[in-house]
């Protein structure tokens, strides 16, 4: 037994180099690929036109190529279950020593890849494009270990628009479900962070699968000019990629027009989308959701089981970070014309540095706007947060309106503070306000967690009309 270790049989062994690779993969065939001294069988791989695989309509398939290759069936079959049973007479394309596969000229590449991996362990790209090929041809000849090695590497490659809409529209395996819907959030994402802004990119996102487009729709914290500017995009978008009406419309009803938040749309958009006739959109059941949207704003205090009409539009959904948002109001007539209007803010959406625009809210035939920014004092260089009033332009009236108006924001415990409060006539779109409501640098303002109640900012606008007057002509 000692002097085994310099047998011919010992030295033939280390000379073909057999080691074990990393990762329990067990020993490296790889002198044996397409080997003819070590293979019992000759591999045909008939190769055909994409589309024509068996299962096609045409049972007549154009042969474009036949290879073959030298395998060794006891490496095949012990790495893939696939071969087991072809190599058993357990499928008709076996054959004592010719056993044959007819794959697509698009897998072609991916096999090859896939066949030396079997003997190897290894591969050699990590091109995204070409791993998920890979990924495939490994799923359907069921080699569950280069499944896992393709996920590994695809989860350690930088992402990229590119790549991330490629994981959101590769098929899901059963036998990878977990890793592909792992890889398939990390695109999700990835996508949402980096098209958070949507007016930056709505040309780009355009160009994106149905898949992208969901994926981005989806989150909360996109910021966006108002609903009523996703529900158009939405539709444009579906009218370039889908040109058949039939498809279209199934694409619109059952994976776009459920990602439209139908309660923070607006009224002009109800307006138009109702009296739309186009032939794309389910009328009926856009219809049904504005009724329920609309039911449940008249009447807040019912219950949504309480109305039939409503009860999945008054589930609860999160505003986004829209450019103008909606305000809760309450008006009074008497003894003079008054409104209450509330807004709330996110962390998130204060962050951003960008000016938020209330819609329009009205008292005595006039319509103002609210406007929250961060203002940057060109002295100290410092931000700060300010709170806007201005007459809405579109809406200005024919009288000069004299108002008294007073901010406050609600702190802990959750009561309503005065912040500003002045008297201002209005005769055109002069924008009046505080530049430094809350009298500290926007640094402190964003991380005091007594205004931030639950990451919410919670804002108020106290209206009084004074007094009207007519303007000269």
């Amino acid at each position: 037994m000692a002097g085994a270790e310099g047998s011919p049989t010992a030295r033939a062994g280390a000379e073909m180099d057999i080691e074990f690779s990393v990762g329990s993969w067990g020993p490296s065939f790889e002198f044996a690929f397409d080997a003819e001294n070590f293979s019992d069988k000759l591999l045909r791989i008939e190769v055909v036109a994409s589309g024509n695989v068996a299962g096609a309509r045409d049972p007549v398939e154009e042969v474009l190529q036949v290879k073959t290759m030298y395998i060794n069936s006891a490496i095949l079959a012990a790495r893939s279950p696939f071969f087991l049973k072809l190599f058993s007479n357990g499928m008709k394309e076996s054959d004592q020593t010719h056993p044959t596969l007819r794959i697509a000229d698009s897998d072609e590449n991916a096999l090859m890849e896939l066949l030396s991996f079997i003997y190897s362990g290894k591969l050699t790209t990590t091109e995204p494009t070409f791993l998920l090929d890979i990924l495939m041809a490994a799923d359907k000849f069921q080699v569950i270990s280069c499944m896992r090695h393709c996920y590994q590497l695809l989860t350690s490659l930088p992402l990229t628009t590119e790549s991330a809409l490629l994981y959101l529209d590769h098929p899901c395996s059963m036998s990878m479900a977990a890793e592909v819907q792992l890889l398939k959030g990390a695109a999700k994402e990835f996508l949402v962070n980096k098209y958070k802004d949507y007016n930056k990119f709505q040309h780009e996102v355009m160009n994106f699968s149905l898949a992208g487009i969901e994926a981005i729709l989806s989150s909360t914290d996109l910021y966006v000019q108002s609903e009523d500017f996703l529900y158009y995009l939405l539709v444009k978008w579906a009218r370039v990629r889908y040109p058949e009406l039939e498809e279209r419309r199934k694409i619109l009803s059952s994976h776009l027009l459920p990602l439209v938040r139908f309660s923070h749309m607006t009224y002009k958009a109800f307006q138009s989308i109702l009296t739309c006739t186009d032939n794309d959109i389910d009328h009926e059941h856009v219809t049904k959701l504005i009724t329920g949207v609309l039911l449940c704003k008249a009447y807040p205090a019912h219950k949504p089981g309480a109305l039939a009409a409503c009860a999945t539009s008054c589930l609860p959904v999160a505003e986004r970070a829209y450019k103008y948002r909606h305000m809760k109001v309450v008006a009074f007539d008497k003894p003079c014309p008054q409104v209450i209007a509330y807004m709330d803010l996110k962390r998130e959406e204060c962050s951003l540095l960008k000016p938020i625009f209330s819609y329009p809210f009205h008292v005595a035939g006039q319509g103002f706007i609210l406007m929250a920014r961060c203002n940057k004092d060109e002295q100290s260089d410092l931000f700060r947060f300010g709170l806007f009033l201005c007459i809405d332009p579109v809406l200005k009236g024919s009288r000069a309106v004299t108002v008294e108006y007073e901010f406050a924001a609600r702190t802990r415990p959750r009561q309503f503070v005065s912040k500003f409060n002045a008297s201002e006539t209005f005769t055109d779109g002069v924008l009046v306000g505080c530049d430094n409501i809350f009298l500290v640098p926007w640094s402190t303002f964003m991380a005091d967690d007594d205004l931030f109640i639950h990451g919410v900012l919670h804002l108020r606008v106290d209206l009084t009309v004074v007094e009207q007057t007519e303007l000269q002509a």
